[in-house]
C-alpha cells in the first residue's frame, strides 16, 4: 500500500481548531500532507490568525473564497479544491463537520475519485431547514471512512444504510485540541485582565447562527432573556459578536441590555480561557456545547435542536430555544450545575485513531 498523501481541506474557525491535532499528528509521525483553506471565513479576525495563535504552519492553499450564497461559495470551492487535487494527487481528503467547505471537500474528492474521510461524522439535529444538516448527511454518504465521536452517532450512521467497516468510532478531536491547547491558552491569554474579569463571575454568550441573527425576534429574544438574567444575578455577559450579528443589531434597531458587553471576535486561546471561566455560557454553537462540556462548564443553548444530544444526556447543556422566559428559567436551572459530569466524547486520542487508519 503506497504511504498515504493527505489534504486537508477547511474553512471556518471551528475546522482549524478541529484539525489541528489530525495536522500536528501528521507532521509528528511525518506523513505528507497539505493544508487548504477555503477562505470561507473572510475576515482575518477570524480565521487565519488561527494558524499563529494555534502554532500551526499558513495552510499550503488559500482559495480566498469569501462571501456569497451558499451556492455561490460552494460552487466556487468545489473548482478550487478540484484544482488544488489535481496538482497535489493526495491519496486521501480529509473533511470536518458541516461547513460549506466541508461539503465543497467531500464533492471535489468524490468527483476524482479521491479516498475521502469525513471527522465528525454522523451527528444530527433532524432539521433540515439547517444548511448544516444537509452539509453532513451529504458529506457523511459520500465519504469512505467515517470517523464517529460517539457511538450513538455511528449508530445513526448504520440507521441510514452506511456500511459498518466504513464507520469508526474515535471520540471527538475536541477532545484531543482542548487537551493540547488548554495549558497554551492558560499560558498565553492574559483576556480576563484585559476585560477585568473573575473566574465565575460572569457569562458568555456566543450567537451567530442564520437562523438567530438573521430573525429580529429570534435574536431580540436571546439578547432580553440573556440581558435580564445577568441582571437579576447582578452579573455581567460577555459577547465576542460576529461582524453579522453585530451588522444586524443596527439593521433590526436592537438595543442591547446594560449587563450585555459587545467585545470584537476573539482568538481560540482568548476564547478557551473564557469558556473555561465563566459561570454560564449562552450559545448557538455546536462546537461550544461540546467544548463547554469538555470544560465542565454549564451551558446553555438558544436553539430549537441539537446535534449534540450528548451534551444534554450528561447534564452539561440544555436546550431552550430563544423565548425570553425559557431562556430565563433554563440559565436557574443551568447556573447551579457543579461541573461533574462524564465526557461522552473520548479520550483524547481521536486524531491518532484517525492516522491510524489512513496507515
Amino acid at each position: 500500500m503506497p504511504a498515504p498523501r493527505v489534504a486537508f481541506v477547511l474553512g471556518t474557525r471551528p475546522e482549524i481548531i478541529k484539525l489541528s491535532p489530525l495536522i500536528r499528528a501528521c507532521h509528528r509521525r511525518e506523513i505528507q500532507h497539505t493544508v487548504v483553506h477555503t477562505g470561507q471565513h473572510y475576515s482575518e479576525s477570524l480565521d487565519t490568525v488561527f494558524f499563529d495563535q494555534l502554532e500551526l504552519p499558513a495552510p499550503d492553499h488559500n482559495l480566498a473564497v469569501g462571501s456569497g450564497t451558499h451556492s455561490e461559495q460552494t460552487a466556487e470551492m468545489i473548482l478550487g479544491i478540484a484544482e488544488v487535487l489535481s496538482d497535489e494527487q493526495p491519496t486521501d481528503v480529509i473533511v470536518q463537520g458541516d461547513t460549506n467547505s466541508a461539503l465543497a471537500g467531500a464533492i471535489a474528492a468524490s468527483k476524482r475519485n479521491t479516498a475521502l474521510g469525513h471527522v465528525e461524522a454522523g451527528l444530527r439535529s433532524f432539521d433540515r431547514e439547517m444548511p448544516e444538516e444537509i452539509n453532513r448527511i451529504l458529506a457523511d454518504h459520500a465519504a469512505d471512512s467515517l470517523f464517529a465521536p460517539t457511538g450513538e452517532a455511528a449508530r445513526l450512521l448504520e440507521a441510514e444504510g452506511i456500511d459498518a467497516d466504513r464507520i469508526t468510532v474515535t471520540g471527538n478531536t475536541i477532545v484531543d485540541a482542548v487537551s493540547q491547547n488548554l495549558e497554551l491558552a492558560t499560558r498565553k491569554s492574559t483576556i480576563l485582565e484585559e476585560y477585568d474579569l473573575e473566574p465565575a463571575e460572569f457569562y458568555l454568550l456566543t450567537a451567530h447562527r442564520e437562523e438567530n441573527v438573521d430573525d429580529p425576534d429570534r435574536f431580540a429574544g436571546i439578547l432580553g432573556g440573556v440581558g435580564e438574567f445577568a441582571r437579576r444575578t447582578d452579573r455581567t455577559v460577555l459577547y465576542p459578536i460576529h461582524p453579522r450579528a453585530r451588522e444586524n443589531l443596527a439593521a433590526f434597531d436592537l438595543s442591547i441590555p446594560p449587563s450585555v458587553r459587545l467585545v470584537d471576535p476573539l482568538g481560540f486561546l482568548d476564547f478557551l480561557v473564557l469558556e473555561s471561566s465563566a459561570r454560564l455560557v449562552i450559545t448557538d454553537s455546536g462546537g461550544v456545547q461540546e467544548e463547554t462540556c469538555i470544560l465542565q462548564t454549564p451551558c446553555l443553548t438558544v436553539r430549537d435542536t441539537t446535534e449534540r444530544p450528548e451534551t444534554i444526556d450528561v447534564g452539561a447543556n440544555r436546550l431552550v430555544g430563544t423565548e425570553s422566559s425559557t431562556i430565563l428559567a433554563g440559565a436557574d436551572e443551568m447556573v447551579s450545575r457543579d461541573g461533574s459530569w462524564s465526557n461522552p466524547f473520548g479520550d483524547g486520542t481521536a486524531a491518532e485513531q484517525i492516522v491510524d487508519s489512513l496507515l
